[in-house]
């Protein structure tokens, strides 16, 4: 039996890095469902394909997009290049909240995280793990923050990379990346009725990991397999 937990939440949350951890920590495998869309989102761009060109959008099939580990570390290949570094841009990241309401742009990812997790003990993270890609996932989290935390957060980490920063542009379109994450017609963001919430505003990264490994463990006890 393959394990699998769900880490659902907005933008800026804190749901990768989190991941990341409880997945070493286990041992499972770590997907990046968000990375993932950002590929394609990079793809689109590429392309010259304006996120209002819901048809020209769906062309999305001619993608390729893969996941590869080197070293313990996932590496996403589109179209046979290591575009990791590239996808954590604004633009990538906005093309992607917008580009992913797209039913074609869902289908073809969800398939392929689908079957990964199968096969495989996995942590994944994103916006609709719990109620529509895992829907069965063996533990589900919800992480949240305030929007004012997670668009600190996303100054310090591009204030970190010697990149410009505007707290309050940030936290405005913090703001609308939610109104339209949780709006959606196709998959929108929301609390899975068994996942534990979990809001990070005021724990620090050890807490969070701490917190989700026992609610993990309590699972895992509760179901006859301990840990």
């Amino acid at each position: 039996m393959a394990f699998s937990i769900a880490i659902d939440g907005p933008a800026g949350a804190g749901k990768s890095t989190i991941a990341r951890n409880i997945a070493e920590k286990l041992g499972f495998i770590y997907v990046d469902t968000g990375a993932m869309y950002r590929a394609m989102a990079l793809f689109l761009i590429r392309k010259g394909i304006a996120a209002e060109d819901a048809d020209a959008i769906s062309s999305c099939g001619e993608a390729e997009i893969t996941i590869r580990y080197e070293n313990g570390e996932q590496h996403v290949i589109l179209d046979g290049e290591d575009v990791t570094g590239m996808l954590r841009t604004e633009e990538v990241g906005s093309m992607a909240s917008r580009s992913s309401v797209n039913g074609d742009v869902r289908t073809k990812l969800v398939e392929l995280q689908q079957k990964l997790a199968e096969k495989e003990n996995v942590v994944m993270d994103g916006r609709d793990i719990g109620t529509v890609v895992l829907p069965h996932a063996f533990c589900k989290i919800y992480m949240t923050a305030s929007p004012r935390v997670r668009a600190e957060r996303r100054c310090l980490e591009l204030q970190e990379k010697g990149q410009p920063a505007d707290l309050q542009k940030i936290e405005a379109d913090i703001i609308e990346r939610d109104h339209r994450d949780m709006t959606r017609a196709i998959s929108p963001l929301k609390q899975a009725d068994d996942a534990v919430l979990l809001d990070t505003s005021e724990l620090t990264i050890d807490e969070v990991t701490d917190r989700i490994l026992s609610i993990y463990e309590e699972k895992r006890r509760c179901a006859g397999n301990p840990a």
